[in-house]
Parts: C-alpha cells; sequence; structure tokens
C-alpha cells in the first residue's frame, strides 16, 4: 500500500484502484476505515480512485497526539496527500462525515479543488439545520418495509435524545435503500472499522468554523455536486438542497430508492450521476 508522512510525521496509507484520472475520495464514519468505500459503484472503471485511510484508521498510523483527529488538523493529511500524488489541483469526492473534511479543506485550499462532490454529506461544518422531525419523515417513507416497526421506534428513541448502543444497531436498515444480506455484512463491518477513540475527538469543539465555511462556498468557482439519497435520514433532501444553495450553482441531485449508501442501493444509478458531473 502506498505510504505518505503527514505534516506531523505520521504515516498515512491510501488505496488506489480503477483507471483514468485520479479521484481523491474522502471516507466518513467519521473516522472509518476507507475499505468500507470498495469500488463505489462501478466508478472504477472511470476513475483512478486514491482512498485515503484517515489517521489511526484502517492501514494509517496512530498518531502520537489524540488531539490531532479533530477534523480541522486533518486538513493538512489531506494536503500532503495532494503533494504526495503530485497533483496541482485535484477532484475530490467525500462521503458522509468526509464531507465535514472537504469542506474545511476547501475553506482553506479552493484554489487546490477542480471539482467537489458530496455523497450524502454531513452537515456540521456549514452548520446546516437537520432536525429530528426531517429525519423521521424521511424514515416514514419505508412503512411498508417489514423491519420498520421496530426501526421506527428505536429511532424515534434516538431523536428523543435516549440513543443506546441498541437502539443505534435497531435503526441501521434505515440506512440503505435494501436491508438485504449485502446491507446487512456492510453494516457489521462498519463496527469494525470505526475507530471510536478517534471519532470522539473529531467534532470536538473548535473544530468548525460555519461563517468562514460559508463564505468559502459562496466564493468557491469549482463545480459542484451533491448527491442525496431519497431515503437517506443522516442528510435528507431538504438539508442537500439548502446545502447546495450555499454554492453558487451547485447541482443537488436525489437518487431514488437510495439512502445513505447509494453506490450500494443502485451502482448503475450512482455511477452515471458521478461520471457525468465529473466530464
Amino acid at each position: 500500500m502506498p505510504t505518505f508522512a503527514a505534516p506531523d510525521g505520521t504515516a498515512l496509507v491510501h488505496h488506489v484502484s480503477g483507471a483514468g484520472a485520479p479521484l481523491v475520495c474522502l471516507p466518513g464514519g467519521p473516522m472509518q476505515d476507507s475499505a468500507y468505500l470498495g469500488g463505489l459503484g462501478s466508478l472504477a472503471a472511470h476513475r483512478t480512485l486514491i482512498r485515503p485511510d484517515l489517521r489511526g484508521t484502517g492501514g494509517s498510523a496512530v498518531p502520537e497526539d489524540p488531539a490531532s483527529y479533530r477534523c480541522d488538523r486533518l486538513v493538512g493529511d489531506v494536503e500532503a496527500l495532494r503533494e504526495h500524488l503530485g497533483l496541482d489541483r485535484m477532484d475530490l469526492l467525500a462521503h458522509s462525515a468526509g464531507a465535514n473534511l472537504a469542506a474545511l479543506y476547501t475553506t482553506r485550499h479552493p484554489e487546490r479543488v477542480s471539482r467537489l462532490a458530496l455523497v450524502t454529506p454531513s452537515v456540521v461544518a456549514p452548520a446546516v439545520a437537520v432536525t429530528g422531525e426531517m429525519r423521521l419523515e424521511r424514515a416514514r417513507l419505508r412503512r411498508d418495509e417489514p423491519w420498520f416497526p421496530e426501526a421506527y421506534a428505536a429511532l424515534e428513541a434516538v431523536v428523543a435524545g435516549r440513543a443506546t448502543d441498541e437502539t443505534w444497531q435497531a435503526i441501521a436498515p434505515f440506512a440503505y435503500g435494501r436491508w438485504d444480506e449485502t446491507a446487512r455484512a456492510h453494516a457489521a463491518a462498519a463496527e469494525r472499522q470505526r475507530n471510536r477513540e478517534a471519532a470522539a475527538v473529531h467534532n470536538e469543539a473548535g473544530a468548525f468554523d460555519p461563517d468562514a465555511t460559508r463564505a468559502a462556498f459562496a466564493a468557491l468557482t469549482a463545480p459542484v455536486l451533491v448527491l442525496a439519497g431519497e431515503f437517506d435520514l443522516n442528510s435528507p433532501a431538504p438539508a442537500m438542497a439548502e446545502l447546495a444553495a450555499l454554492f453558487p450553482g451547485a447541482e443537488c441531485v436525489v437518487q431514488p430508492g437510495a439512502a445513505h449508501f447509494p453506490w450500494l442501493d443502485d451502482p448503475e444509478r450512482f455511477t452515471a450521476v458521478v461520471t457525468a458531473f465529473l466530464r
């Protein structure tokens, strides 16, 4: 696996697959092994995917300073990867919590981003509101699914602030357009792939400056795609439309039948939307 050094000397790994122009893909979690992204549908048939394992995840080393897991501290790691790859500017794709890192990178280095694709993104960095009712409304679209009653009761507990490990596990079906064997295996792997210590630090106070991020978004000249899933609770479509409106002329696409991992729910549709944008 290719290795490069972070600004503080931490040894970081990135994975390379596919063919074509490079596309740097930032994983979410937060702080999850990039393996869960896989080939992003069949995107690797069109682009060379560069998947960094963020510090303390996957093949990357654990840093000496745990405070360096904070999202704003990771911006230097992304810039070190760009320099390692020898790219003057890069196409950047970010999923879920990885979108917050992409937002901070774009705020600090807008001239280094040629295209920005945000896939079912978290909106902590720009402070776009996602309400509990917004999540419940999306969830009710799945009322005819056999697992719905138990999962919805667990979601109500989460929204009410009564989350436990059991309720988080019970709402897992909402993250997928189909709660089949592939989805179950993907969800089970996520628990093994996430660095919980790092995730606890990632969004600590001081990591984000929403006003600065919104100003950077408004001034960004690079094309932007915001890809939402019709059923996604994490990144509900109304919030995704609000996020897209922060950019000049961003494209907002809602993938039908998809939830938080749209490349698993409909690989062909996902690949078609992203490759069309990147062209």
